[in-house]
């Protein structure tokens, strides 16, 4: 018998955690990070306590209370003795933090499965993130009670990566990872052979983008499996139809910035290679140079090593890497403390924001809203910023919001939204879920679960932490 209990990204977007138990074995389906209920007690001041463990985590349900599958030093501070893992692996579907981030406080004895440059992005963001018990996915230094036990020593989870034709056996389950498209490289769906039939399991995926043969692949492996049960994610199952696309960004985009003649400014998220390649392109179209940080040249340089992605190096000869002010303020080496940062100082294509203001219609810099007070050394009256991320849908980000077009109405610049999916529309998902044709579904990542009653198979409405049984 194969049960289901869902965990995660149940009537909410992301933070999917979905154990998958098949007779004694037993695997989650990513370990992520809720955004949405994290948000409800915590914010930038208000963070849970490292010093009680995850004791915080667990009293504000963020994560489930399960029994064996969590780090001995964490659930010491709860006073918990402790106990040797009882799942025998995570499987990622990608490297999104609501998918992966709370891999941090699982059981060093857990193996973690996930696509080849899935580990390559974990690795960008270890090597750039400031280490908090929120982002040791790839290793973690015990933290004990007492200092005096204090070893400095970090301990290195178990990484197994593969690639689409690879399969993954745990015990007795057989899984076949199909790469998809996605907002991310790196992001599969899998067909989970089970001792009562195939199940799948979509993670994120679309249709619109640029690789959407890869899902087509994925839709085609999961017909054939038969599967009785499929979990699906279900982001925009309240869209219709669009007219969305990578290369509808790129004519907009470029259309904006070639009129502009001061500097141009363009904000996207990092991991997202398909839109570096966009932007990266109308730089080189435009005759300007792509300016980006320290932070995305950590991505970009990983994302070089896989042959299968064809990303250029963070020294390519129309990039450039805009330098930060730091201490003094003087840009000396002394000022630099990251290492992400000191490891690239004599990259001969460093550049500053001083340098910038000489001729900055040649430039195009990728800026993130975080780091908008740079604009102040920039100068950047009356250029153009393109907001390539999604536009704001609570209230916290309507905040954010309102504050990044109070700098955008400062600087003067032309404010431009265009931006491209990373999530399947509703009229796309069902025909996918159509052609696929599981006995039962079972919508997650979703805030409209109930609009899947509208397929042609029985659909769950999930309660977290209750079991579903496949026969």
């Amino acid at each position: 018998m194969v049960e289901l209990t869902f965990y995660g990204g149940v009537k909410e977007i992301g933070g999917n955690k979905i154990l998958l138990e098949d007779n004694d074995t037993k695997i989650f389906l990513d370990f992520g990070m809720s955004f949405g209920k994290r948000a409800e007690f915590f914010e930038e001041f208000l963070t849970p306590r490292t010093a009680n463990g995850i004791g915080d985590f667990l009293a504000m349900k963020l994560i489930p209370d399960i029994s064996g599958i969590y780090r001995e030093d964490l659930m010491e501070y709860l006073g918990r003795k402790p106990i040797g893992p009882d799942v025998q692996g995570v499987v990622l579907s990608h490297a999104h933090a609501d998918h992966a981030n709370y891999v941090s406080f699982l059981h060093k004895d857990i193996p973690i499965f996930c696509g080849e440059t899935c580990k390559y992005i974990l690795d960008a963001v270890d090597e750039q993130s400031q280490r908090n018990i929120e982002n040791e996915v790839l290793n973690f230094k015990k933290r004990p009670l007492f200092r005096k036990n204090y070893k400095n020593l970090p301990i290195e989870r178990k990484f197994k990566t593969f690639r689409t034709g690879d399969k993954i056996h745990i015990d007795s389950l057989e899984i076949v990872p199909v790469a998809v498209d996605h907002s991310v490289p790196g992001a599969y769906g899998f067909i989970i052979h089970t001792s009562e039939g195939a199940v799948v399991y979509t993670g994120d995926l679309r249709m619109h983008g640029t690789h959407a043969h890869m899902t087509d692949d994925f839709i085609n492996a999961s017909k054939d499996a038969k599967p009785v049960a499929m979990i699906t994610e279900g982001t925009r199952i309240d869209i219709g139809k669009t007219d969305e696309s990578e290369e509808k960004v790129y004519r907009e985009s470029k259309q904006k910035l070639s009129n502009n003649k001061k500097l141009s400014i363009v904000d996207f998220n990092f991991k997202d290679v398909d839109r570096f390649t966009t932007f990266y392109k109308i730089s080189k179209d435009l005759g300007k140079k792509l300016v980006i940080s320290f932070k995305h040249a950590c991505y970009l340089e990983r994302y070089h090593k896989d042959k299968k992605i064809r990303s250029p190096d963070s020294r390519d000869g129309n990039i450039l890497i805009l330098k930060p002010k730091r201490l003094t303020g003087t840009y000396i080496d002394e000022d630099y403390t990251d290492w992400y940062i000191k490891r690239r100082l004599s990259y001969p294509n460093i550049i500053t924001a001083e340098e910038l203001t000489k001729k900055p219609d040649q430039y195009m810099v990728v800026l993130n809203f975080w780091y908008f007070n740079m604009l102040v050394d920039l100068k950047p009256y009356g250029g153009t910023y393109i907001h390539s991320l999604s536009e704001p849908f609570d209230e916290e980000m309507e905040i954010s919001y309102d504050r990044m077009m109070n700098w955008l109405n400062h600087f003067d610049l032309r404010f431009v939204q265009s931006h491209c999916s990373g999530h399947i529309c509703g009229s796309d998902l069902r025909k996918l879920i159509k052609t696929i044709n599981p006995k039962v579904l079972y919508p997650i990542h979703t805030e409209h679960p109930g609009l899947f009653r509208k397929c042609s198979m029985p659909s769950k409405m999930i309660k977290e932490g209750r079991i579903y049984k496949i026969y």
